[in-house]
């Protein structure tokens, strides 16, 4: 299920020449003798110049707006967000919000996998004693993404030792095919009791909690699953969607960029390495939601 996710210099190089030119602290350009002058002629009237081109905005659904994340929800008697139409911005939605780790260095898809995860990486994590899974059965998987922005990402997922190899190679499909993601981070512990702005759109995978609606630790608690663009892809049961905002894309005949389709090239890689999809599911719909077991 869904959760929540977060972020180089320039130095110039001054030409040894143009140090003599300074010394006097000011170069004066010599004028030459055959050069034109530019000067109006007394009385006359210096030329109209044209307005400059109007900036055009940019397209809507390409830029998070300033609320993205600050605008709480009033919440329901089960603790969900109450659920709103889905604001104009968001229905095409498709820009990136910044990478929640440093660029991976060479070109096209990198992953980094350490196994098991460190230090660092637990505890920026929701992993505490009696989750179902001991951290060290926990790997660090730092990999590259394809934007929205038809750019190269670096992301991070927290993940079952046991798949991180078979998780790469998905997510190298998704890269090869150009299938944007906005975000790819682990989930904090802080997230888990925030009050819901059902805006968010973090691709993750190990979260400890339990499934939506019931007691039982989900298995993204094991480190068994991923949700992919919550957003482009919510939970739906009954009258309960997550994120909250997302109602527009319940609507699975309008397809747009960063949605999972049933004959799509997420749900081929997913299910090469033996992979189920919650958007197949017929008690409920969980779009976003792909694990080992299927469940």
């Amino acid at each position: 299920m869904t959760t929540s996710a977060v972020r180089l210099s320039l130095a110039g190089l001054l030409a040894a020449g143009a140090l003599s030119a300074c010394d006097l602290g000011r170069a004066v350009e010599p004028r030459s003798a055959e050069s034109p002058s530019t000067s109006v002629p007394s009385g006359s009237t210096p030329e109209p110049q044209p307005d400059p081109a109007p900036q055009r905005p940019p397209p809507l659904g390409t830029v998070p707006p300033a609320w993205l994340g600050r605008r709480v929800l009033p919440q329901t008697p089960e603790g969900y967000g109450e659920v709103r139409p889905t604001p104009r911005v968001m229905r095409v939605r498709r820009w990136n919000t910044p990478d929640t780790v440093p660029p991976l260095t060479g070109a096209g898809f990198q992953a980094l996998v350490a196994d098991p995860a460190p230090d660092d990486a637990i505890s920026r994590s929701t992993w505490r004693a009696g989750c179902p899974v001991d951290r060290t059965e926990l790997a660090w998987v730092r990999m590259t993404y394809w934007g929205f922005d038809d750019r190269r990402h670096s992301g991070e997922l927290l993940v079952n030792g046991a798949v991180a190899d078979d998780l790469v190679e998905v997510f190298r499909h998704l890269y090869e095919a150009r299938f944007p993601i906005e975000s790819m981070g682990i989930a904090r512990l802080a997230e888990l009791d925030a009050p819901p702005t059902g805006d968010g759109n973090a691709t993750g995978a190990f979260v400890c909690r339990p499934v939506t609606g019931g007691t039982e630790f989900s298995q993204h608690a094991y480190g068994l699953a991923v949700d992919l663009n919550p957003f482009q892809n919510p939970y739906l049961r009954g009258d309960v969607v997550l994120p909250e905002l997302a109602s527009a894309y319940l609507d699975r005949g309008w397809v747009r960029p960063g949605m999972v389709t049933d004959d799509g090239a997420v749900v081929r890689a997913f299910a090469s390495v033996g992979w189920g999809w919650g958007g197949a599911w017929s008690s409920l719909k969980d779009y976003q939601h792909f694990s080992l077991n299927n469940r």
